[in-house]
């Protein structure tokens, strides 16, 4: 049976220095997405997203492991992309009006037929309320800059103040939306413990 470790292959994406920032060439790979609004930890939107996007990873796992295929590949780390109608006031300070794509990593080899058939047998086992929101798309980041921050999500300001400032100060402009690899499950780690990569994709100034 082939095994593959997605963290281990994209390395270099998966596992930044705390201590300085570093540009990456982030390929186009796809994810499953659930798109919403509100802060992450009193909205319901989010918490069903995240219920339905594990259930479906799952899921898929285990029909690719049991399928004629035969391979098992370790379930990817929860990502979220973050941003605001107006980036201008887009702050820590109002988490209400926060816009998020919640997302996992799947291989390639997952297809759209994939997923329907893994949709389906999610709705039959446990039919959690956003699975009709789950979506399969490529995201294709190109030149980025990230960091690892270690600590609670709540003190993140100044590692995503520090990235920010190395944007400026390397000829770079921020692009796109801010994006947050969550490595740590908050279940079973100490807040100062979490490891969470903080991503921004970046054009020349």
């Amino acid at each position: 049976m082939t095994k593959i470790d997605l963290k281990k292959e994209w390395k270099h994406l998966y596992r930044p220095s705390a201590r300085k920032v570093s540009v990456v060439d982030v390929p186009p790979r796809q994810y499953l997405m659930v798109d919403g609004r509100g802060d992450p930890n009193t909205s319901q939107e989010y918490q069903e997203a995240l219920a339905a996007l594990y259930a479906l990873a799952y899921t898929i796992k285990f029909m690719m492991k049991k399928g004629e295929m035969a391979l098992d590949y370790t379930v990817m780390p929860l990502e979220g992309l973050w941003w605001a109608e107006d980036m201008d006031v887009f702050s820590l300070a109002d988490k209400d009006s926060w816009l998020w794509t919640a997302m996992i990593l799947v291989p390639e080899v997952v297809t759209q037929v994939t997923v329907d058939t893994a949709v389906t047998e999610v709705i039959r086992k446990k039919n959690p309320p956003a699975i009709g929101k789950v979506r399969l798309e490529q995201l294709a980041e190109g030149t980025a800059v990230q960091i690892m921050h270690i600590g609670p999500y709540a003190d993140e300001a100044p590692t995503i103040a520090n990235l920010h400032k190395f944007i400026a100060e390397n000829g770079y402009i921020p692009r796109g939306k801010h994006h947050e690899i969550y490595l740590s499950d908050p279940r079973r780690t100490a807040p100062e413990k979490l490891k969470t990569v903080i991503r921004q994709p970046v054009a020349p100034a």
